[in-house]
């Protein structure tokens, strides 16, 4: 195989790392990094990132502590539950539900580095890379760039480079790879695997859909945080979407990324789930052809959906929405007096109060009708507790 067509969109090789840590401790970006860090000396900084000379050393010394931080500062708890299925000796292709743009990954990678297991690599829109000082970074940190494009043509040619790359990889047994189960972030709360992601992994196929997929070895990973990040974000999208196109604006990524960073998360969750059985894919292949990738990915949101760490938040949002249905009907409940909220053992009232003052304090940023805004809002938080219980 030739592999320099992977050169565009791989991430760096070891003997690539020092020249880009390089072009970083050179950038006029470092002082902000060094901050962030609460690096006084620059200088400081500096050394460490020319003592990088391998994409190990880059995620050691720079990426463990820079993640580690922005947790710190920003969550409770981050806890995680069957790291076993992830097994050392074997590569996956990683697929998770997408709610953050860049910590969905990265606290994976924490994960496994702290628990002394080798890191994957992190498929990643090139929308994101905007600068060649983003696309050190990106690259030195294991990270592939997906290229989005509009043309079919080149969607088709680049897609199958794509796919070739993360077969090469992963039924190589080189490395894992990341990869969220749909191009964007989750914006409503509804975590459903796109049929086209699983169309990209069989292009490189031999033909034969229960060996090609099996030797990927998915395994679903469920990420859930008590406060959705950029929810406020998502809940204008949502509400301009109900209207017309919507068109990002020039810094849209990149706000995100910052708020998404930056935002209080509360507690997080991530379960890892049992890779999907060579059973389950011989069942799927029964299907037609747009057919199995239905039922795979139906497998897959199964095992997402059912893994979600559900918090209060989600459980009062369901509640809410139920009881602002209830009073908006011009129907009278049968008892005549307030409705017990069917998940009210799952949260106090304190909780429900204080998320209440949360959910007004977001709102209040947004412009445009109030009510539609609450319910878009609430539906964000309430629909992973629909989705579980389908």
């Amino acid at each position: 195989m030739d592999l320099s067509k992977f050169d565009d969109i791989r991430p760096y090789f070891d003997s690539e790392v020092h020249p880009a840590v390089e072009r970083i401790a050179a950038s006029p970006f470092i002082k902000d990094i060094a901050a962030f860090l609460k690096i006084t000396d620059k200088e400081e900084l500096r050394k460490i990132l020319l003592s990088c000379n391998s994409v190990d050393d880059f995620q050691d010394r720079i990426m463990a502590s820079v993640v580690s931080l922005i947790l710190k500062n920003t969550a409770d708890k981050v806890v995680f539950n069957g790291l076993h299925y992830f097994d050392a000796n074997r590569t996956h292709v990683i697929i998770t539900n997408h709610r953050d743009i860049v910590l969905d990954s990265a606290i994976i990678q924490l994960i496994l580095h702290n628990n002394k297991i080798k890191t994957t690599e992190m498929a990643v829109g090139d929308n994101l890379i905007s600068s060649q000082f983003i696309e050190d970074i990106a690259r030195s940190n294991k990270m592939i760039k997906v290229i989005r494009t509009t043309s079919p043509r080149e969607v088709y040619a680049t897609s199958k480079i794509l796919s070739e790359y993360i077969r090469y990889k992963v039924a190589g047994q080189r490395s894992s790879i990341w990869i969220a189960q749909r191009n964007g972030r989750t914006k409503d709360g509804v975590d459903l695997t796109e049929q086209g992601l699983l169309k990209m992994l069989d292009m490189s196929g031999s033909g034969d859909f229960v060996k090609d997929m099996e030797v990927l070895d998915i395994l679903p990973v469920a990420i859930s945080y008590e406060y959705e990040p950029c929810d406020a974000f998502k809940t204008h999208e949502l509400y301009v979407s109900r209207r017309q196109k919507y068109i990002k604006g020039e810094d849209e990524d990149y706000n995100s990324i910052l708020t998404g960073l930056t935002q209080w998360k509360g507690n997080i969750h991530l379960e890892f789930t049992e890779p999907v059985l060579p059973k389950e894919v011989e069942y799927c292949a029964q299907f037609t052809k747009n057919e199995r990738f239905q039922e795979l990915a139906k497998i897959i949101d199964k095992q997402i959906h059912h893994s979600y760490k559900l918090w209060p938040n989600n459980y009062i949002s369901a509640d809410l929405l139920a009881e602002e249905t209830v009073s908006s009907s011009t129907v009278p409940s049968a008892s005549g007096g307030s409705i017990k909220g069917k998940y009210s053992a799952h949260y106090t009232s304190e909780q429900k109060s204080h998320f209440e003052e949360y959910a007004a304090k977001q709102l209040s940023t947004l412009d445009g009708d109030a009510a539609e805004l609450r319910e878009i809002f609430l539906g964000i938080y309430a629909n992973p507790v629909i989705s579980q219980e389908q």
